[in-house]
């Protein structure tokens, strides 16, 4: 797209051909605004990496365009990557009370609370950002206070579900604003963008107090503590589940810092109820009969430093695994943390604990007719499915031609592509910079795929440093070489290999400086090319070989 020309852009930054990162911009002429800001939880291969969030270089090449950020609830793939951004992007944002009180512990932790700009939406809203104007309307989730978009643009009207399905029972009664989808499609609507989360299933979700029934269940036949964990954002499971423990007369202790904020957040704004005598300090649960107790923790997904799993390994300093403990695991596993929880599962039962990890779940997202019901709602004349893997677009895309949408108005994006419509048409109007920047420590983006290359190779082989001093007037060794070896073999068991790596190090620099070859990088590519071979023909490992010439 020319910059400059007035035209709609749609821009996925995240969201699409994954799982989490949602991020969507909408862009016409001189004014830009995002929906979402969120992160996603690394892969496999990503070593040591702590999050994963969008690449914004596109937003910060743009900074003076943008409106505002508007948030559709206050899950992390939807919020989590706001602290990052704010700091290169410093303007204002908009979602629900709950939304932003789950933010603000987000900006309090990140020192940036002071100078964020906050707003508050309801569903009376109207909100002028630029050529813009936005308005939400309510949709059923894992969490209250979640929204969609309306989004009036100079060329239509563009609704954006976030994520949503139709529970006819909510667990804070609010039923979807369905009358507003409808009243959207009777005046019509240009663009459809939909959450493609659960396209691959078939019928309806099943609504969340299907699961308090069971939570209800587990808690009354208990005959010891029961210990709860679950997604902290998850506001209306955790609602279940001090409802059950108030029904059942147990009191509630709350263990892991997320959820200890996010409850704390909830009960302040209204969004979760308890009585005041329901909650105790975590202190204190040694001092309640285990029978009177249920515990609600982190760790669902098996994080090696969440409370749940700290716990099944005996390494809690509040809370230790006992026989006679209920423990249930009340979410399914995040695609690619499935063995982390079967690990955590493992180490439950070691402990003594009875185990439930299966049918205490309710997915948040809706299955394929209540997508097709969003789209027969809303009849969208193009449609963008986004939150998703590829295959769950495509399959989102197939429902909507079953509903009637023009094959030819579906577009399946990846990160980047820029979707342009002008006077009631649509197409693919090339790509803008987009991908993903990993969150290492205090480390934003400063490990790439070279540094996660070295270190798969660190992990597989280990590393050898061989350090050596030459003369530095005629260039013979003075010193060395000296090998270390970490990771790649045990030292003592293996004097004669590093015996003879060491000859075949010094025979290579004695001949290098004979030939007059006194560059260091000659000298250090010699070095780990034949030490390279050697140690591949001994032990068909190659290990990340560094060498050290220092000049005396």
């Amino acid at each position: 797209m020319a910059k400059g020309k007035a035209r709609l852009s749609i821009v996925p930054l995240g969201g699409v051909g994954e799982i989490g990162k949602n991020m969507t911009l909408y862009w016409y002429g001189n004014d830009m605004i995002v929906v979402d800001a969120g992160l996603k939880f690394p892969e496999e291969d990503m070593l040591g990496i702590d999050i994963v969030i969008p690449d914004i270089t596109f937003l910060v090449e743009n900074r003076e365009k943008i409106r505002g950020i508007f948030l559709t609830h206050g899950h992390e793939d939807h919020i989590g990557g706001l602290p990052y951004i704010l700091r290169e992007l410093n303007v204002p944002v908009y979602g629900t009370r709950l939304t932003l009180g789950l933010v603000e512990n987000k900006l309090r932790e990140h020192g940036l609370l002071d100078t964020a700009k906050l707003n508050v939406m309801d569903g009376r809203s109207n909100i002028q950002a630029g050529v813009f104007q936005v308005s939400l309307f309510y949709v059923n989730h894992s969490i209250p206070d979640t929204t969609g978009f309306a989004i009036e643009t100079p060329e239509g009207l563009v609704v954006h579900t976030g994520d949503f399905k139709f529970d006819q029972t909510p667990v804070d009664g609010r039923q979807a604003d369905i009358h507003k989808l409808a009243a959207f499609g009777a005046r019509g609507v240009l663009a459809l963008v939909g959450d493609s989360t659960n396209a691959e299933r078939p019928g309806y979700t099943p609504s969340e107090l299907t699961v308090g029934e069971k939570i209800n269940e587990i808690v009354a036949n208990a005959t010891g503590r029961v210990i709860m964990s679950t997604f902290a954002s998850n506001i209306h499971r955790l609602q279940l589940m001090i409802r059950a423990a108030e029904q059942h007369g147990r009191k509630v202790a709350v263990v892991g810092r997320s959820m200890v904020n996010n409850i704390q957040t909830s009960l302040q704004l209204g969004y979760l109820e308890a009585l005041p005598e329901t909650i105790i300090d975590a202190d204190d649960v040694n001092r309640i009969d285990p029978e009177k107790l249920v515990i609600l923790s982190t760790g669902s997904q098996g994080e090696p430093m969440s409370a749940l799993t700290r716990m099944a390994r005996a390494a809690h300093r509040k809370i230790e695994i006992m026989p006679g403990d209920t423990v249930v695991l009340a979410s399914s596993p995040i695609p690619g943390n499935e063995k982390y929880v079967a690990r955590t599962i493992d180490q439950l039962f070691r402990a003594g604990a009875n185990v439930i990890y299966r049918g205490v779940h309710a997915s948040g997202h809706g299955s394929q007719e209540e997508l097709k019901w969003m789209l027969s709602l809303v009849k969208p004349k193009f449609f963008l499915p986004v939150h998703g893997e590829f295959r769950m677009q495509r399959t989102h895309a197939n429902l909507a031609m079953e509903v009637g949408v023009e094959g030819e108005n579906i577009f399946i994006t990846e990160l980047g592509d820029v979707v342009e419509f002008e006077n009631g048409r649509a197409r693919l109007g090339g790509k803008v910079p987009a991908g993903t920047v990993m969150i290492d420590g205090l480390g934003v983006g400063d490990v790439g795929n070279i540094v996660l290359r070295d270190r798969k190779l660190l992990s597989q082989d280990g590393i050898l440093v061989v350090v050596v001093t030459l003369s530095k007037a005629t260039g013979h060794i003075l010193s060395g070489p000296d090998i270390i070896s970490r990771g790649f073999v045990y030292v003592r068991e293996s004097e004669a290999l590093l015996d003879e790596a060491n000859k075949l190090v010094e025979s290579t620099l004695i001949k290098l400086v004979t030939d007059n070859v006194s560059e260091w990088s000659s000298l250090k590519t010699a070095v780990r090319d034949s030490l390279g071979r050697y140690l591949f023909e001994q032990t068909r490992r190659r290990p990340m070989i560094l060498p050290i010439i220092m000049e005396a």
